[in-house]
């Protein structure tokens, strides 16, 4: 039986640790792209995600509260935030093959798999430059608890592929490219030159990620007659928790193609 690109979304999110997941990730994406280039597409398919993907044992994960706050001035400080940044993205690879498994429902062009096996395919490469940064430390992903919330706006927004849309590339991931020029200068003043260069590979690519989301979101809302800054709002306001925080990367998030009257009125609770 010929296996489907749904099919092999879900054996990645059912794939629990993090180098296999992401071998699995990179082998599905080579031949995602390779049917794509022989004119030849596979065929998308049905499927059944989990609700939650498949974990390691290890790291324990906490609620965020619960996550002990290291300061990045030490050695031990920068390889919990090198930990951090690998827990978000091995989520990012699971966040992007579930946008491709979860909303069959909906009839969307090739180019929609396209970005979104391409984001699965960037974000298993960044976990595992930051699994290597972390080796070099004498560390390891999963040496340390991390953060249980991560997710949670998949969970949320599991009937709803706008909300998705709206949350988690343009609203999580826009996130990333506001705080990630701050963490290449705390291993700049370290002279971790392993980790910098993985950072900014990282940096560059998620403006790609964030513009994903931006472009099928208008797609969608275009296709049904919606006004897209309104329901952006009010899709944030339902499913992520609490307000935007300043500064923003404005001129990173208009490459991306948020506008500023996505975000800055979320900085504020709704009344």
């Amino acid at each position: 039986m010929t296996k489907t690109l749904r099919d092999m979304a879900v054996e990645v999110l059912t794939t629990a640790d993090g180098r296999a997941k992401t071998a699995l990730s990179h082998a599905h994406a080579r031949a995602w792209f390779a049917a794509r280039k022989a004119g030849a597409p596979m065929p998308l398919g049905q499927a059944a995600p989990p609700l939650r993907p498949a974990r390691p044992a290890k790291p324990d994960l906490l609620d965020p509260r619960d996550v002990p706050r290291r300061r990045p001035g030490s050695p031990a400080g920068r390889a919990a935030l090198l930990h951090a940044i690998a827990h978000i993205e091995l989520n990012a690879v699971d966040l992007h093959w579930d946008m491709i498994a979860r909303f069959p429902g909906h009839e969307m062009p090739l180019g929609f798999y396209d970005d979104w096996v391409k984001a699965a395919d960037e974000e298993s490469k960044h976990f595992n430059l930051l699994g290597d940064c972390l080796e070099t430390h004498g560390s390891h992903y999963g040496a340390l608890p991390a953060h249980a919330g991560m997710w949670r706006a998949a969970e949320d927004t599991a009937e709803d592929i706008l909300g998705r849309l709206a949350v988690v590339p343009m609203v999580l991931e826009a996130r990333g490219l506001d705080v990630t020029p701050g963490m290449i200068e705390v291993f700049e003043r370290a002279q971790d030159t392993q980790t910098v260069a993985a950072l900014q590979t990282i940096y560059a690519e998620e403006v790609g990620h964030v513009a994903y989301g931006s472009k099928w979101f208008n797609y969608l809302c275009g296709r049904q007659g919606l006004d897209p800054q309104p329901v952006f709002l009010d899709l944030v306001r339902r499913y992520f928790h609490g307000p935007l925080k300043p500064p923003f990367n404005e001129e990173k998030r208009a490459q991306a193609g948020l506008p500023p009257d996505f975000y800055w009125p979320l900085t504020e609770p709704a009344e």
